[in-house]
């Protein structure tokens, strides 16, 4: 531990038995005479001022010193750099009281220099300042003890702002939080106002004001647990940095991303239907070059398929490709066979997809993330061009239910004709020059795609003819049926001689979905060819498309902020509403008069029938006997002498 300490180290741990200040410790230290012999010394460094030895201090503040500066104690920070940490936490307009300090400190100075009394110069520089000799005095008091480069920090003002909160309630205070972290995010006034009713109600107090509850939420609760409970989970995923991936190392067709985009215009058909068709297509990611795409009614395996064989006769198999879990590209005729799989139930006799066959990795990326799938930045450029395009006025739907143009539903452009659209924008948007992708260096896709291609480096893998019938023919696993052996796929009947052996088990059954007709080629369970086998019954189902399109679970920092939403929500909605609603009000029990009207009128057969029914009802003989009585109260007697 060390020995020396300045005034400033002394003050800090001074704990009322030694002054509180720099300026109280050199004054206590020259009435003290510490500064005479060997127990002082000039501080080390620039700015000079003294150091006390160890001994000369009170047994408290040794002890509180040996805490502070002890060996196991953790270092502190510099008493300039903590100087400086505090003075850039200040504000501009505080900098600025600092740096106003420091210039009327400087004027005393010159004045002194200049050949001025002390207590003169500080007048006349108070004067000048519009201040008080006496904050003068403290601004030097400040000061007193730094060195000269850190006397403008050092003036930093010391009052302190609001430290804490306004008390509340533990449980107006867990209401109001449950209430306002809810999915319907209703408005922070509304919240306080239902809550300070149930406080009433229940008696919970303190209550503070809604101002000052804001201030609390604020401070208590992070922007990005509010965002997320508040407001759509996309627009908390916006809050986390975005990763930045690096495609330099990689080389032209080594790796691809593939996905769909729903173009927002309205096509004819053929048939006369009128829809949105689907753009299916594979980037790739070292150049951005699209290598292959395909439209469709929707985004379905079979175009997938289609567009994957399109890229492996054009350019060559890859090495990887990113996919999304689409329905389309998780199906088992794509990535059957994959180690992972987060899409369908996965079975042992599942058959190979087409790309686990080809030996392409597969790496699974989150739907609708422009980050891990760079082709979505291309959809945007394509949707820009191509359905903003003058051949599609009238045809275009607008990107928002919202933002529908004037003309919206006037026409619809013939598939035909929009395909050839969506062909030259394509080659525009790969042969466009100026790329500032950092691959591209200024050039186009296609210049960079095909330098990359005639690097000696690049190796492409190309499929055999034997290869190409994996993408121009689907595979799914039947069983065969028992007997005779046929195969009955979308309501067609297949069978060979070469079935009989296989009847009753389960076959591979690879087929052309647009050629039903022309046969499907069987394979075992282990993908050994069996037989080619004919079709025996016409059903007429050709087209086996399907529309399926959802979205991939979120990232697991997310899963975090979405807890602390619901750690800082405790209440259900359930919960909140018996809150609110209160105690239910008492029934009120009916009140019976204290004089009763007895029932009269009765019929003779009837009231002896109520008399034998309860012998103390009233009856006839109870009436003239009572008429009696009262006739003798008033002094007369009825038909007696």
């Amino acid at each position: 531990m060390k020995q020396w300490f300045s005034p400033g180290e002394i003050a800090a741990c001074a704990g009322g038995t030694l002054p509180g200040s720099v300026r109280g410790i050199n004054r206590h230290a020259q009435r003290q005479g510490w500064r005479a012999g060997e127990t002082a010394r000039k501080a080390e460094g620039r700015g000079g001022g003294r150091e006390y030895h160890f001994s000369l201090l009170p047994d408290d503040v040794q002890a509180r010193l040996t805490l502070a500066h002890g060996p196991d104690s953790p270092p502190a920070k510099p008493a300039a750099e903590a100087l400086w940490d505090g003075y850039n936490r200040l504000s501009n307009r505080q900098k600025d009281t600092c740096k106003a300090r420091l210039k009327t400190l400087d004027r005393v100075v010159e004045l002194q220099d200049a050949g001025s009394q002390a207590s003169a110069a500080v007048a006349i520089a108070a004067r000048e300042a519009g201040v008080s000799t006496a904050t003068l005095y403290n601004w030097q008091e400040l000061a007193s003890g730094h060195a000269r480069q850190d006397r403008l920090a050092a003036l930093a003002p010391r009052h302190k702002g609001r430290d804490g909160f306004a008390a509340c309630h533990p449980q107006a205070l867990k209401v109001f939080k449950s209430d306002w972290l809810r999915d319907e995010a209703p408005c922070f006034a509304s919240c306080y106002r239902r809550m300070a009713a149930a406080a009433r109600r229940c008696g919970w107090v303190p209550v503070p004001s809604e101002r000052a509850l804001r201030r609390r939420i604020e401070a208590e609760i992070p922007a990005g647990v509010a965002v997320m409970a508040r407001q759509r989970r996309d627009v908390s995923k916006g809050l986390y940095p975005a990763q930045r991936r690096d495609r330099s190392h990689l080389t032209a067709m080594q790796a691809c991303n593939t996905d769909g985009h729903k173009f927002d215009v309205f096509c004819r058909w053929p048939d006369g239907r009128i829809g949105r068709p689907v753009l299916v297509g594979i980037q790739d990611l070292f150049s951005g070059k699209i290598v292959a795409w395909r439209l469709a009614e929707t985004e379905n395996k079979e175009t997938v398929r289609l567009v994957i064989g399109d890229m492996v006769e054009r350019f060559g198999i890859p090495e990887k490709i990113f996919l999304d879990n689409g329905r389309a590209f998780a199906s088992k005729w794509i990535t059957g066979g994959a180690a992972r799989r987060f899409r369908f139930k996965i079975r042992d006799e599942d058959p190979q997809g087409l790309l686990t066959t080809l030996r392409v990795e597969i790496i699974w990326t989150t739907p609708y993330s422009g980050q891990s799938k760079p082709i979505e930045r291309a959809w945007r450029d394509l949707a820009e061009n191509i359905s903003r395009h003058p051949a599609c006025a009238g045809a275009y739907t607008g990107n928002r239910p919202d933002a529908k143009p004037e003309n919206y539903g006037n026409a619809a452009i013939p598939m035909e004709e929009f395909r050839h659209l969506v062909a030259a924008g394509i080659a525009e948007h790969n042969a466009r020059p100026g790329r500032r992708a950092a691959n591209a260096k200024g050039r186009s896709f296609d210049a960079a795609f095909a330098a990359s291609l005639a690097a000696p480096g690049t190796i492409v893998r190309w499929a055999s003819k034997a290869q190409r019938s994996l993408w121009l023919l689907a595979a799914e696993s039947i069983r065969a049926k028992k007997g005779s052996g046929e195969i009955e796929l979308f309501g067609n009947r297949y069978w060979s001689p070469g079935l009989s052996a296989h009847a009753g088990k389960r076959v591979t059954v690879r087929f052309d979905p647009d050629h039903l007709e022309a046969g499907v080629d069987i394979y075992d369970i282990s993908d050994r060819l069996v037989c080619h086998a004919q079709r025996i019954e016409d059903a007429g189902f050709d087209d086996v498309s399907a529309a399926r399109d959802h979205n991939r679970k979120r990232a697991a920092w997310l899963k975090t902020i979405k807890d602390q939403a619901r750690m800082q929500a405790e209440l259900s909605a359930d919960e909140l509403a018996r809150i609110y609603a209160g105690p239910l009000p008492q029934e009120h029990q009916p009140v019976r008069p204290v004089v009763v009207r007895l029932a009269g009128g009765l019929a003779g057969g009837r009231a002896a029938a109520l008399a034998a029914a309860n012998p103390d009802a009233w009856t006839e003989s109870h009436e003239d006997n009572f008429a009696k009585g009262l006739r003798l109260i008033a002094g007369g007697r009825d038909g007696e002498d």
